[in-house]
């Protein structure tokens, strides 16, 4: 059983999460490549961080939601190796979708890397469709940008 729920990312724990992203990422890609973002921007007001912890209180999953005026930006969702196969990515993402529509943002949107498939099938799945670049973003052909609009329950009686 695994419990997810809204966290400061600055904790040992997390940060180690990071960090093991980090070290996964950074040799798939050249520097210019990287679009993660640091501790600071993942502390600003607007960015809420999920954590995945197990039964007996270990972090065994992260990702991070960027709340913007138009969209919402998915950032450092990571499950690491030993973590994998339990749906805890697809958990991660259905509570920041959640997350999203509680704070009125029905679209939301990611870079991701060409040479992560696992996360590619994760977003197809969960019906995340390839967009083009956006926000800050150039093209780059070692990231795939992608999209989805949420459902928004009609409120009217």
């Amino acid at each position: 059983m695994h419990r997810i729920a809204i966290e400061h990312p600055d904790q040992p724990e997390i940060i180690a999460l990071i960090d093991a992203l980090d070290a996964y990422q950074k040799p798939l890609y050249p520097a210019e490549s990287h679009h993660g973002i640091d501790m600071a921007a993942l502390t600003a007001p607007g960015v809420l961080f999920a954590v995945a912890r197990d039964a007996s209180g270990r972090a065994c999953g992260c990702a991070a939601l960027v709340l913007m005026k138009e969209y919402g930006e998915l950032k450092r969702m990571y499950v690491p190796v030993e973590s994998r196969g339990l749906g805890l990515g697809a958990a991660l993402l259905a509570f920041l979708e959640q997350q999203a529509l509680a704070n009125q943002q029905p679209l939301l949107r990611l870079e991701t890397g060409i040479r992560q498939p696992e996360a590619l099938r994760l977003y197809a799945r969960a019906g995340y469709r390839q967009c083009a670049a956006f926000g800050d973003y150039q093209p780059d052909p070692n990231s795939v940008f992608m999209e989805k609009s949420l459902c928004v329950a009609n409120s009217a009686a």
